[in-house]
């Protein structure tokens, strides 16, 4: 198929890559090193021939196995240094040189030893905070207990005084006695101190109350720093809470009230000589503690820079012998289980690279038997293969977010390069949004080696992918700006001086009443004298309108000729006569026809009504034109066009169908046992005309002929709703010029008008983020996808199918960062 269609320039996007359908027989000693070296190539796409067969039935499932558990322990190394705060060495390795059974053992000794560490850090850190925890109860607890010791020996003091002082007649003679009876009978408490979160501590204190109907004393200090809880680990403020109770099942309550809370319960002793003893040996622990932990870091540090330094070559080669191995898994083996035998699509191209790689890998491992190549004919389609660069690659995505092409169509990515960037720039012609657009591009741009080994958001990662498309768009934005005369709105003379000038005084302020024309036309572009002018409005509304429907016209017109190329190329000459010719003809009596007259109306400066020409052209065809008469002979023209219009819809619809019966009868009829190569041929030629697909052995004609009334009703109307379509054009250029005004008229120029620097100053900042807010995102956004729905819809329907499917080749190269 490759060896057709010799009517096109050879273009690397033009059409897609030759491609091939190969068969490798591999020995077994040498399949491991064959794989890897054409991963290294990254140009051949294997088939997998075990597709019945589970993951788990397959010969190098243990093999898969163990990769994916190197790759678990990688991913363990990988969160613990991001833990840890360390980042893992870019530099290049020998990965090569490691060998898979002993990073195994390396990385299942490492584990063990970071697990080990992590665990013993733990504990210790645990114990740490339950010190940390305890030296703070001991504190708070001891200054409570040793207040109220005061406050009780000062109490004591006071009654012993008075009692000394007020004894009289009139003293109760039993107090004494009253006395000694409460002591003797008096009830020993006990208490529970510890930490209750401070968030839950009112809830705490009312459900003791509660459980305990109010027969609880319970003293609450809150801790001044945030507490790092042992448990959790996790910093939080908290209270330090001394309860005193009576009786054992008031004490049961308690506990099991505080093990529900989450409070922390610490042993307090009531001697103030204990305290301090208490309180100096848990600050020495504290230190102990301290010193061991920080010395476990300093080895576990050391262990995971250790790690890190080797830790990319360690994943690549554990991602390359995954993949190695899920890629042998797609091989089958011979009935001798001495071979595998591999199937794959590869570029025709790379036959030789391929073949080489195949006799790199007998001689590196020593194998007996090469490995044998050799080409499969085949019917299956192939897939796509583009070779594009940083340039063109953003651009091919554009294409292929509509469908991935055919095989060998004609690739609508070369056109989309310049036509898209200066459909875009026609809605958003202004010179100084371009140069703003360029200078956000040419960021991306210059530090594009840094950016593209970074993680980067998703907006941001979407932008940088397109860097080179929103440059293009850009400097087409520059260069339509220029032709418009725009600067944020405002013309300048920058290409010599304006053709109209002002007949006297009276008119300097007025608009373009009383100007008069000079000097020469002006040079490139719209003349400044027209903005602000009363006649600027329906002057560029004229001038972008009519040159939406030139553009659009052309572009529909290209592809329509595109159709013909692919049609060509797949010697399809049913196409060609009845689908390009009357599709042009067509198109071309109606549009073709306005876009003429817009040109010679240009030209000769003439008032003919164009909507009148056109209305008046279906109507009344043989009315006598008057005044709207562009040139001689228009009247007959218009006729004939006309009539060749409404040949062309059945010139469209009938033929086809009963072509394509008459070559099926034929082909089913005496060429049943054509050669192979020509009834593949046919059918790719009958398969080409209709994109369904149907069943070669039974030709459903009615199925057929709706479906060419289908698509000869969908291209007359589309050819009008089409054309209309481009009036986005237009419209959104209209609205980014009349946007870019007001933001300028009525934000930067009412500001100035004050002469006050602080609402100048506000003025321009307000003027700022409404540009760049409104018009270099939002208006970008929305002209860049009223350009990409002209592509997909009103340009690719003329001749792209898009039902292809892409060329994923086995390349090490586009591992990336994917999670195994």
């Amino acid at each position: 198929m490759a060896d057709r269609g010799g009517c096109c320039p050879p273009m690397d996007l033009f059409r897609s890559e030759a491609m091939q359908l190969v068969q490798l027989i591999v020995p077994m000693e040498s399949a491991h090193l064959t794989v890897s070296y054409l991963g290294d190539l990254g140009l051949l796409q294997f088939k997998d021939l075990n597709s019945d067969k589970s993951p788990f039935q397959r010969t190098y499932a243990a093999q898969i196995k163990r990769c994916g558990e190197m790759a678990r322990k990688l991913r363990f190394f990988k969160e613990q240094m991001l833990k840890a705060g360390f980042s893992t060495s870019t530099k290049p390795g020998a990965e090569n040189d490691i060998n898979l059974d002993d990073l195994e053992v390396k990385l299942g000794e490492l584990e063990a030893e970071l697990i080990e560490m992590n665990a013993n850090g733990e504990k210790l850190q645990r114990g740490y905070n339950e010190l940390l925890e305890y030296k703070l109860v001991l504190q708070k607890a001891g200054e409570f207990f040793a207040s109220a010791h005061r406050a009780a020996t000062a109490q004591q003091r006071e009654i012993g005084s008075q009692q000394m002082g007020d004894e009289s007649i009139e003293t109760p003679l039993l107090q004494e006695q009253e006395t000694s009876i409460d002591l003797s009978k008096q009830v020993k408490l006990g208490f529970i101190t510890g930490l209750v979160p401070r968030e839950k501590s009112m809830a705490f204190e009312r459900i003791l109350f509660r459980a305990t109907r109010g027969n609880v004393l319970l003293k609450q200090v809150p801790a001044e720093d945030p507490v790092t809880d042992p448990v959790s680990g996790e910093k939080m403020e908290k209270n330090v809470f001394v309860v005193f109770y009576s009786g054992e099942r008031a004490k049961n309550k308690i506990l099991k009230i505080c093990e529900a809370f989450g409070a922390n319960r610490y042993p307090f002793a009531e001697d103030l000589g204990k305290q301090g003893l208490m309180i100096t040996e848990v600050s020495g622990r504290i230190s102990e503690l301290k010193t061991t932990i920080d010395a476990g870091l300093f080895l576990r540090d050391n262990l995971l820079r250790t790690i890190g330094d080797q830790f990319e070559q360690w994943n690549v080669k554990v991602k390359k012998e995954k993949s190695i191995y899920h890629t042998l898994n797609m091989l089958s083996l011979d009935v001798t289980k001495k071979c595998l035998v591999a199937e794959g699509w590869s570029p025709v191209f790379a036959t030789k690279q391929i073949q080489e790689a195949l006799q790199r890998a007998a001689f590196d491992s020593n194998s007996q038997v090469g490995a044998i190549f050799q080409v499969l004919h085949t019917r299956e389609s192939p897939p796509t293969y583009f070779r594009t660069n940083k340039f063109t690659s953003a651009f091919q995505e554009i294409v292929d977010a509509y469908g991935v092409a055919k095989y060998q169509e004609a690739n609508p990515g070369v056109y989309t390069i310049v036509t898209f960037p200066f459909l875009f720039a026609v809605m958003f012609g202004d010179w100084g949004h371009g140069i703003c657009l360029l200078l956000a591009t040419l960021f991306f741009i210059v530090r594009e080696k840094k950016l593209s080994s970074q993680k980067l958001g998703d907006i941001t990662e979407m932008t940088f992918g397109g860097r080179y498309v929103i440059m293009m768009m850009s400097l087409f934005s520059i260069y339509t700006g220029l032709i418009y005369n725009e600067f944020f709105s405002v013309p300048f003379e920058l290409f010599g001086r304006s053709a109209y000038a002002c007949r006297d005084l009276s008119c300097r302020d007025a608009t373009s009443v009383g100007l008069i024309k000079v000097g020469d036309t002006y040079p490139f572009g719209v003349d400044p004298a027209w903005h602000g002018s009363r006649s600027e409005l329906p002057f560029l509304n004229s001038l972008k309108m009519k040159m939406s429907i030139l553009l659009g016209v052309a572009q529909m017109n290209l592809g329509i000729i595109l159709s013909y190329f692919n049609a060509t190329f797949f010697s399809n000459s049913l196409n060609i006569w009845f689908q390009f010719i009357p599709q042009m003809i067509f198109l071309n009596s109606l549009f073709g026809y306005l876009s003429l007259l817009i040109i010679v109306k240009w030209c000769t400066g003439s008032q003919a009504d164009l909507y009148h020409i056109l209305i008046y052209m279906f109507l009344s065809p043989t009315d006598e034109l008057g005044e709207n008469q562009l040139f001689p002979g228009q009247k007959t023209a218009q006729i004939v066009l006309l009539l060749l219009a409404l040949v062309s819809v059945p010139w469209m619809l009938l033929p086809k169908p009963f072509l394509l019966k008459k070559q099926h009868e034929n082909r089913h009829q005496g060429q049943s046992y054509a050669p192979l190569e020509s009834t593949d041929e046919t059918q790719l030629s009958v398969a080409n005309h209709d994109s369904h697909g149907h069943d070669h052995e039974e030709f459903e004609f009615g199925e057929v002929f709706v479906h060419q009334l289908i698509h000869t009703i969908e291209f007359v109307l589309g050819a009008v709703s089409n054309t209309a379509s481009y009036l986005r054009l237009w419209a959104l250029s209209l609205a980014h010029s009349e946007l870019s005004v007001v933001f300028y008229e009525k934000v930067l120029l009412l500001a100035w008008g004050f002469n006050n620097v602080i609402i100048l100053i506000v003025g321009i900042i307000v003027f700022i983020f409404a540009t760049v807010g409104v018009l270099l995102v939002m208006e970008t956004l929305s002209a860049f996808l009223h350009a990409l729905r002209l592509h997909w819809v009103e340009f690719q329907n003329k001749f792209y199918e898009g039902d292809g499917y892409k060329f994923h080749p086995f390349a090490f190269a586009l591992l990336g960062d994917e999670d195994d």
